[in-house]
Order: C-alpha cells, then sequence, then structure tokens
C-alpha cells in the first residue's frame, strides 16, 4: 500500500502512473511493478534503478536492498531525487510530467544511481561503487565517478557521452547536456577535476579540464574546451574557450538559452 500523504510529488507520480495505466493498457503491467505497488518514492527509484543495472553476477534482488540501504542512511539522496525531478520537468520541454524522467529518462538514472555510488565511496565500500561505476556506464552511457560531489536540483540532458571526474564538484541548479566532460589534464593526481558553481549551464559536447572553476551563473557554449576560470555570470565559447559576454544576468541552467 502506497502512502503519499506529505509528499506532494510522490502523490503526483502516483496519479500520472495511474493515468497512464488506464490511458494505455500495455504498460499496465509494468506501471503496476515499477510506480503504483510501492509505497515511497524511494522504494520506486530502488526497484527500478535495481531492474536496470541487474547483471548476470549481481541480480536485481541484492542491488534493490543495497539502494533501499543507501536511500534509509542519507535521507538527503531521496532528497536530491525530488530536487532533480522537479528539475527535468521545469526544464526540459521533452518532460511533461513527473514521472517521466524517473521512468525514463537515463541522464536521470545516472545521476540518482552516482548518488547512491557516492554514499558507498563515502562508507569505505569502494571496490563496490567501482564495480557499479562501470556498470551505470554500460546501462546509461554515462560515466560518473563515485568520489564525484554532485549537488542538488541537477539536470543531465539525455546523458549519452557525459563524464565527471573522481575530484569534479557540481554545483546546485546546473543542467549539463550530452556529450560535457568535466576531466583532468594529464596524469598528475590528487585535485585534478573541475568546480562548477550553482546556476551553471554546460553545452552539448563542452569539456571542461583541469582544476579550474566554473563561477555561478556561468554559461559555456556547446562544443567548447575550457582551460581557464570562468567568472561568474559569464558566457564563454570557442575552442579554445573565449569570453563572448560578460555580467550576465539571470540562471543560465533555469532558463536554457543555449545561444552565446
Amino acid at each position: 500500500m502506497n502512502d503519499a500523504s506529505g509528499d506532494a510529488l510522490w502523490l503526483a507520480i502516483l496519479q500520472e502512473a495511474e493515468s497512464a495505466a488506464r490511458d494505455e493498457p500495455l504498460l499496465a503491467s509494468f506501471l503496476h511493478m515499477t510506480v503504483l505497488r510501492h509505497a515511497t518514492l524511494e522504494d520506486v527509484l530502488a526497484f527500478h534503478l535495481s531492474s536496470k543495472l541487474a547483471s548476470p553476477v549481481m541480480d536485481a534482488r541484492a542491488l534493490m536492498e543495497l539502494f533501499r540501504e543507501a536511500l534509509a542512511s542519507d535521507p538527503s539522496v531521496g532528497g536530491s531525487m525530488r530536487a532533480d525531478i522537479r528539475a527535468c520537468f521545469e526544464r526540459d520541454p521533452a518532460c511533461d510530467s513527473y514521472a517521466t524522467p524517473l521512468l525514463y529518462f537515463k541522464g536521470f538514472h545516472a545521476i540518482q544511481s552516482q548518488r547512491i555510488t557516492h554514499w558507498l565511496w563515502k562508507e569505505g565500500r569502494r571496490t563496490l561503487a567501482l564495480f557499479l561505476q562501470n556498470r551505470i556506464s554500460e546501462v546509461t552511457g554515462a560515466d560518473i565517478h563515485p568520489a564525484a560531489r554532485i549537488g542538488t536540483g541537477v539536470m543531465l540532458d539525455h546523458g549519452t557521452g557525459v563524464v565527471v571526474g573522481e575530484t569534479a564538484v557540481i554545483g546546485n541548479n546546473v543542467s549539463l547536456l550530452q556529450g560535457v566532460t568535466l576531466g583532468g589534464t594529464g596524469k598528475e593526481h590528487g585535485d585534478r577535476h573541475p568546480k562548477v558553481g550553482d546556476g551553471v549551464l554546460i553545452g552539448a559536447g563542452a569539456a571542461i579540464l583541469g582544476n579550474i572553476r566554473i563561477g555561478e551563473c556561468a554559461k559555456v557554449g556547446a562544443g567548447s574546451v575550457v582551460l581557464e576560470d570562468v567568472p561568474p555570470h559569464t558566457t564563454v565559447a570557442g575552442v579554445p574557450a573565449r569570453v563572448v559576454a560578460r555580467h550576465c544576468e539571470g540562471t543560465p541552467a533555469l532558463s536554457m538559452d543555449q545561444r552565446v
């Protein structure tokens, strides 16, 4: 029996799933198994991700118990999931319901899976975290290191080809499109990956390399290669990236205006 009292987002997703099951009978069994039979949104996420990431050497039931453990131990994972769902709904015109990213967007699945591997990493279970990183990359096409730190309200649009390195940091309310790389510049160890501030928009195919800072509410144009710090409220584009606009108003990650 599901209980959506006090959780408006979960109630909305239940209502959307019930409506979808009526409208498309072929999906009724899938929607019942994945959404309608569960008590909480966290249970839905644990079931759905475990079903997707299961493999011959790690079955779905073991993964589901692991994911439930992570969600119960760190409530911030569930809170971040809710913020990420809202981010997709508010920023992606292809997202017409709250249930859509939860069920069908692999960029969303990649971020939520990484939140769980990050919990494992902090718990000292690094071998399992790396095992799951590999499996997540196989399934979603996004390769995000378990140690990377990711804020809330993050939208990973499409997800295919996204790479986020071990010491990368992504702030709150950030939007990244497909093919983005937050990588290093060589073989150095230690803190070597980008730090992305709140409200940043990173266009498709952009590469941000090295331990550099992308200031809050900055915009990185599609296909750019960024090798130096980007000030807040600044737009950069090109190879190598150059400043094309300064003192820009608003929050690019929320407006999703990719023009430079």
